[in-house]
């Protein structure tokens, strides 16, 4: 059932991101030959104007298919200098147009994630943090062995964190939100002691079995709290959308830089299989827990994988719609078209280095599942 569910919300993501290509594609003038929902032999199909819409067999994502798609193929086997194609088609038309086209896919992966997160402060919640003074896990029975860069550093139990790298932070949640963020960097905490405030310079540790970052530090048993996020109106609710949008792809951003540390790949990185597995597991924990609190941790997950999505296919990698972006972009600058025998060895190499990263995915995932069913 988790698999199953994972699949469908994977799927609704990658046609959400044909969606967008879609859309601006008959906008720019383009025609769109085939829309399908789900992939492989086709179950029913309409025509309906010059695309034909189509429900397929396998209920994964879906695609768009544009005319003169095959024009580059046509001009790399007839060995023409440039790709030409009729004004309706999609390499007949201006470059900036293509770009637009290219882009709409990764875009409407944002876009998801900014209504996603909308709704999500239209329903609002509540969740249960700590305050934020903290307890060194030194001064702790259970973790006494464990080690505290923030201890070393000269930070006391019954601190008070007020501020790291002068972003200001309200309680434990925060804090942990933003350590994680900088394992194996030295940051600059701002604590209240005794009245006083001090500013204590802390190198976070880096889990390299995780990627995260930690301080050696946890909260104090005696500051739960519980909070309240929303509810908010329609306009207020669009304004934290945007905002929760752009700090999840910082966070993204943020979270691709820590692979180049050293980490354990098998427990930090998702392939496809695992992906889904969390996908599926995350939409089906949170109907445990009801309803709505389903709905709000759906939503958020696939918010989450959305922009992951959204910064991938912008990788300029000939294969992905960065690699179009970069191609149109070329064009447009130049006001030249490219030779179609250069586009073709540039896509060789993006499809090595996309099997490449794949054939990687595909051990991680194998080594994770191995790793958990053999216990260790």
């Amino acid at each position: 059932m988790k698999i199953l569910l994972g699949l469908l919300g994977l799927s609704f993501l990658v046609f959400f991101h044909e969606l967008g290509h879609f859309l601006i594609a008959r906008a720019m003038g383009v025609t769109v030959e085939a829309f399908s929902i789900g992939m492989g032999p086709v179950l029913l199909h309409h025509k309906w104007g010059a695309t034909d819409y189509r429900i397929s067999l396998i209920p994964i994502g879906g695609y768009c298919s544009m005319k003169g798609e095959k024009d580059y193929q046509n001009a790399l086997e007839t060995k023409q200098k440039e790709i030409r194609g009729d004004k309706d088609s999609f390499y007949g038309v201006h470059p900036f147009k293509r770009l637009l086209i290219a882009f709409a896919g990764p875009f409407f992966n944002v876009l998801f994630a900014f209504i996603a997160f909308s709704v999500i402060a239209m329903m609002g919640y509540t969740y249960t943090t700590a305050g934020n003074k903290v307890i060194m896990v030194t001064d702790t029975e259970e973790y006494k062995d464990s080690p505290s860069p923030a201890a070393e550093a000269g930070m006391k139990s019954g601190d008070i964190i007020v501020s790291i790298d002068g972003e200001e932070v309200n309680d434990f949640t925060e804090i942990k939100q933003l350590i994680t963020l900088n394992g194996g960097k030295t940051v600059r905490a701002k604590v209240l002691r005794d009245g006083e405030y001090l500013e204590i310079d802390v190198p976070v540790g880096l889990d390299k079995s995780t990627g995260a970052g930690f301080m050696g530090i946890t909260w104090d048993k005696d500051s739960i709290i519980k909070k309240e996020y929303g509810p908010y109106s329609f306009f207020p609710a669009l304004g934290q959308g945007a905002v929760q949008a752009a700090k999840t792809t910082g966070i993204v951003v943020q979270s691709v830089g820590v692979l180049f540390k050293g980490i354990d790949l098998s427990s930090a990185v998702s392939g496809p299989i695992r992906t889904t597995v969390m996908i599926g597991e995350g939409i089906s924990s949170g109907f445990d827990e009801g309803t709505k609190i389903g709905i709000m941790n759906a939503l958020e997950f696939l918010a989450i994988i959305s922009i992951s999505l959204f910064l991938t296919n912008l990788l300029p990698i000939p294969v992905l719609d960065g690699g179009l972006i970069l191609f149109a972009l070329i064009e447009c600058i130049t006001r030249k078209k490219m030779n179609p025998k250069l586009l073709y060895y540039i896509q060789i190499v993006g499809l090595v280095i996309i099997g490449a990263l794949l054939a990687l995915a595909i051990v991680v995932d194998m080594s994770y599942f191995i790793k958990k069913i053999s216990g260790s």
